[in-house]
């Protein structure tokens, strides 16, 4: 299972760089770029998706890209900094922490599926 993990947190970490992608992409270069993180971050999701529980799975997905992307605007582009948007990402990020723990207790206790 650590395995599949892996791949979403691999995943969430191309979807930052495509939804990145697509507000700056301005060259044939940046946009190919864009694309082949899109296709690596979705490939990653659906392979995990085969083996972990799909809900779970997503909601990690975009909880870690949402989180990724807001941290990345700040502090790559300027982004205005407010107390608020790190109180709602830690919020976001505990929700996500909490699916996952969740999910390693039902795979323990629920065998194989």
């Amino acid at each position: 299972m650590n395995r599949q993990w892996g791949s979403i947190f691999i995943g969430a970490f191309f979807e930052v760089i495509w939804v990145i992608g697509l507000k700056h992409a301005n060259t044939f270069l940046t946009w190919t770029g864009t694309i082949i993180a899109i296709i690596i971050s979705f490939y990653l999701l659906i392979m995990a998706g085969k083996k972990l529980p799909v809900g779970t799975a997503y909601a990690v997905f975009v909880g870690l890209g949402t989180a990724g992307t807001v941290i990345s605007e700040i502090l790559f582009f300027n982004e205005s900094f407010k107390l608020v948007k790190l109180i709602l990402i830690i919020i976001l990020l505990i929700g996500v922490i909490g699916l996952k723990i969740l999910s390693n207790e039902k795979d323990v206790k629920g065998g194989e599926e």
